[in-house]
């Protein structure tokens, strides 16, 4: 039977793995990562609280794409908390924690990767949902949303407690990974691949959309009214979701073909020297995303710099964002209805043609 060693310090599990690059986490080299990565983590908790504030305050932006991206901004805000974790028992320090602390460190670090590739696999089937209607939003209830989210954060949860609640190598040092030292190998597999082909997946879905939705829109548009701009607003929101995924999967790949790497047990394939380098990538995805947010959507934007300005803007735009009709109700019913523009992605008001018409008459 093999000896269990639960009450062992991280210190006897990286000599075990030969593990010797703990100890360049000091000096000059700790202060800069450290100075980065709080700049960076300031700016993610900052940024994504905007994104959150904003959904919740613009009732523009109530729709369940908006609400599982702002689900998004909450892991990413996670994320930081992490990333705060993380550096706060790294270095020498990694060698002094316990192994229920370090499996706190590393299940806060898999939670947030989870959350962040479930949440983006639920707006892939939120937007087939809406595409293969020719919808911009689809007709998800609050209900089934708040239960989708619930169900994003419970996986998210369960998948970074997997290691603690069995699959390591505190019963088996033998088979234990260089880069997680009680991690075991095969799991490192596991859950490499798994994130890797999730991710191939959601590329080949988000591409089939977006053609189709190009498609389609090509084909009509000689059969719809109204401005180039409302036509296109299905493909300018597809385009936002691609970009997130697209900015995740660059990200965050290279970390798993590390890790993959170290689960196949390769020796010679130097991860020790690239492993920090690699985890900076994958924080700077929670920077990137608030921009995306902002650069795509001119009233995401607009709504975050008003919080930001606290300008007297705020109360008058308010009185005429009540005036204005909310997509549901401005949608025509003939074919153009489909592409009209729901203000969310241009700033344009769907009722202003209304507004134009009044004034004429």
């Amino acid at each position: 039977m093999n000896e269990c060693y639960y009450d062992k310090r991280m210190d006897f599990f990286y000599n075990k793995t030969n593990t010797d690059t703990v100890d360049e986490w000091t000096g000059p080299k700790l202060i800069v990562v450290l100075c980065f990565g709080t700049f960076f983590c300031l700016f993610i908790f900052i940024s994504n609280s905007l994104v959150i504030a904003a959904v919740v305050k613009n009732k523009r932006f109530h729709f369940p794409f908006y609400y599982l991206l702002a689900n998004l901004a909450a892991a990413d805000f996670f994320a930081g908390i992490a990333y705060v974790f993380l550096m706060f028992n790294t270095g020498p320090v990694s060698k002094t924690l316990t192994v229920n602390r370090w499996f706190l460190r590393q299940g806060l670090l898999d939670t947030s990767l989870t959350a962040s590739l479930v949440n983006l696999l639920v707006i892939a089937v939120e937007r087939h949902m809406s595409i293969m209607r020719m919808k911009i939003h689809s007709n998800l209830t609050k209900k089934r949303v708040t239960f989708l989210i619930i169900s994003i954060w419970a996986i998210a949860i369960f998948m970074g407690a997997v290691p603690t609640l069995g699959w390591n190598c505190l019963c088996d040092i033998t088979a234990c990974s260089s880069l997680a030292p009680i991690y075991s190998r095969s799991y490192l597999v596991f859950w490499s691949v798994l994130n890797l082909v999730v991710f191939f997946i959601m590329v080949v879905v988000y591409i089939r959309i977006y053609m189709y939705v190009q498609r389609k829109t090509n084909v009509l548009s000689s059969h719809t009214s109204g401005s180039i701009s409302r036509r296109r607003t299905p493909v300018k929101l597809m385009k936002t979701v691609m970009t997130l995924l697209g900015a995740f999967v660059v990200c965050w790949t290279p970390g798993l073909v590390v890790l993959l790497l170290d689960g196949l047990n390769c020796t010679y394939c130097g991860i020790q020297n690239v492993k920090r380098w690699f985890l900076l990538l994958a924080l700077l995805n929670s920077v990137m995303n608030p921009i995306i947010y902002s650069y795509k959507d001119d009233e995401m934007w607009g709504t975050m710099k008003r919080m930001i300005c606290c300008s007297s803007e705020d109360k008058s735009q308010d009185r005429r964002s009540s005036r204005v009709p909310s997509t549901v109700l401005c949608r025509s019913t003939d074919t153009s209805g489909h592409y009209i523009e729901d203000g969310i992605i241009q700033g344009t008001i769907c009722g202003k043609g209304d507004l134009g018409d009044k004034g004429n008459s």
